[in-house]
């Protein structure tokens, strides 16, 4: 008998449910917990030894709340903590994020792609070696698109200065001719409308979500811990933030309706 095995996400606010979204739609029979850190949003200005250590603390959390399957929803909290974290708990699969710079050099034809993500990201050896292992001849044009996440936190997913901040970024690229852009925070699919209305219907705008959905399904699958039958449930958003602010965020995220719940940071410990 499948033994319905709950999956942990966490991100540094609410891009992760980005990534929540897309595997709701794969595997709604799943159980999930998802943990949004928006009391130390935005990740992507911190430390990296910070947010190695807010990483540590949130999947220590999520596994003693029975999480057997880690899902590291955040760009900058994959580069600056995934490989530690495998290393720390070798019994837990983990799946995390990289920018999608392989599919994006596979089929970009002017050979000038976009990359969007975050100061960390860009700055971790993560990025460094996706780079060096797909996009030798291509031209990658990156922005950390500053004031944008806190922008999206906010609900801001149409406004004047959110579409400012995209077309600032996004108008020198399309100038040096850009036909594809990477998404390299799970913030950025929520603008999706915004940045095909500045770009334009030639240029391909990759979302990673899907495939780490996918990837998430293929371990579930080799554990024997895929659940099947009707959608469950069992679905529960936390938050180091407003509870109340982020269920009124809600349906312009997500498809469905899910509970919000507070957790509080003590320290170096989190707390229901």
């Amino acid at each position: 008998m499948t033994e319905a095995v709950k999956i942990g996400i966490f991100d540094s606010g609410l891009g992760g449910l980005s990534v929540l979204r897309e595997i709701r739609k794969q595997m709604p029979a799943q159980p999930v917990l998802y943990l949004g850190d928006q009391f130390h949003v935005p990740y992507g200005v911190r430390p990296m030894e910070e947010i190695l250590q807010f990483s540590r603390t949130i999947t220590r959390y999520l596994l003693a709340q029975g999480a057997q399957l880690i899902v590291v929803a955040c760009n900058t909290a994959s580069a600056a903590a995934l490989r530690t974290l495998r290393q720390e708990f070798p019994q837990v699969p983990f799946v995390g994020m990289e920018p999608a710079v392989k599919p994006a050099a596979e089929q970009t034809r002017t050979g000038v792609v976009g990359v969007l993500a975050t100061y960390a990201t860009f700055q971790g050896a993560l990025y460094a070696s996706v780079v060096e292992r797909f996009a030798q001849g291509v031209t990658l044009l990156t922005s950390p698109c500053p004031g944008l996440v806190p922008q999206i936190e906010a609900g801001n997913l149409t406004g004047a200065e959110t579409r400012r901040i995209l077309k600032q970024e996004l108008d020198p690229m399309l100038a040096q001719g850009i036909d594809t852009v990477v998404l390299g925070c799970t913030h950025y699919p929520f603008v999706i409308p915004l940045i095909k209305e500045i770009v334009g219907p030639e240029v391909r705008v990759i979302d990673p979500a899907p495939a780490v959905a996918r990837q998430v399904a293929h371990l579930l699958q080799e554990q024997g811990w895929l659940a099947s039958g009707p959608a469950t449930d069992e679905v529960l958003l936390l938050t180091t933030g407003e509870a109340a602010a982020l269920q009124q965020l809600l349906p312009a995220l997500l498809p469905e309706k899910l509970p919000v719940a507070h957790i509080s940071w003590h320290g170096d410990q989190l707390k229901a």
